[in-house]
């Protein structure tokens, strides 16, 4: 028998498979198709302080081997989260969740992770830092090293459970950024968000999205995020959960020997509902095929 278990910051899960933020609701939607706790985790959908109605549509563009959104962090905000969203999601999931926490200033972020710290269900926090600073001129938190670490920073004195910061790929060098984090304090790394994109309407001769541009995820990135995953996971000593294209249980082991500990499946979910599931009851498969007989020991083996 082979071993999918990994253990991310003392909290050990039964594979590495986590559906990533904002494709997986807050996962009582999936469990009308399945028993989601075959998953290891999942990581809800991004949460502010204030509920959100999000983007003006269209805000879905398709691309090859991908696509783009702009849906703009739609929520219901951080006490209904605690108070609907979290009740409904107890009675089909009995593992610890990752909440993702989303804020246009530091003391948003705070604010909503002091509040989900406080939950029995939430094992982690992930806190997006892709999202644009307010008070530093619309500029997203996570572009430069500075800023991500004073968000680390905040968070980690209001909080207990393990912080792992969701990194943005539209940077020059996310290494530094990587390395910022750690040093305020972060658990660990998620890696990467969706790099920027656009599509032109041929009929229109305008952009498809009515906010121009938005976030490109899909197969098609995972190249970008293998290598990036693969730079930090030299530089930093904390865990890495790396996401990008995932799609397939060879997929996962790729991510793995780059340097993740655990894996985030995104857009997969929105072209197959059951891919998860799927890619959970694959990976023994191929895990023996090219013969892993535990997932903890190839993290970090291609180096």
């Amino acid at each position: 028998m082979v071993d999918t278990k990994v253990t991310l910051s003392g909290i050990e899960i039964d594979n590495p498979i986590i559906p990533a933020s904002g494709t997986y609701g807050f996962g009582y939607e999936f469990a009308e198709l399945y028993d989601i706790n075959i998953l290891g985790t999942f990581s809800f959908k991004g949460t502010t302080r204030e509920a959100r109605f999000g983007n003006p549509t269209p805000r879905i563009a398709e691309c090859p081997s991908g696509m783009i959104n702009s849906v703009g962090l739609q929520n219901p905000g951080v006490e209904k989260v605690i108070s609907e969203e979290l009740p409904k999601l107890k009675k089909c999931f009995n593992k610890p969740v990752m909440a993702n926490i989303s804020g246009f200033s530091l003391d948003e972020y705070v604010y909503c992770c002091e509040k989900l710290d406080k939950e029995e269900q939430v094992g982690w926090l992930e806190v997006n830092v892709s999202c644009p600073n307010v008070h530093g001129g619309g500029m997203s938190f996570g572009v430069c090293p500075e800023s991500a670490a004073d968000v680390t920073k905040a968070v980690k004195a209001v909080t207990t459970k393990p912080v792992y910061i969701k990194l943005s790929p539209n940077v020059t060098d996310i290494v530094s950024i990587a390395k910022a984090c750690e040093e305020a304090g972060a658990d660990g790394i998620s890696m990467i968000n969706t790099l920027l994109g656009m599509r032109i309407n041929l009929n229109t001769k305008k952009p498809v999205i009515a906010n121009k541009m938005g976030g490109y995820s899909g197969s098609a990135i995972m190249p970008v995020a293998l290598r990036m995953v693969y730079q930090v996971y030299e530089a930093v000593k904390i865990p890495i959960i790396g996401m990008g294209g995932i799609s397939s249980a060879e997929d996962v082991i790729e991510m793995m020997l780059a340097g993740a500990t655990a894996v985030q499946v995104g857009a997969a979910n929105l072209i197959e509902p059951f891919a998860c599931k799927n890619i959970i009851e694959d990976l023994p498969r191929v895990m023996e095929k090219y013969k892993i007989n535990s997932l903890k020991e190839i993290i970090g083996g291609a180096h």
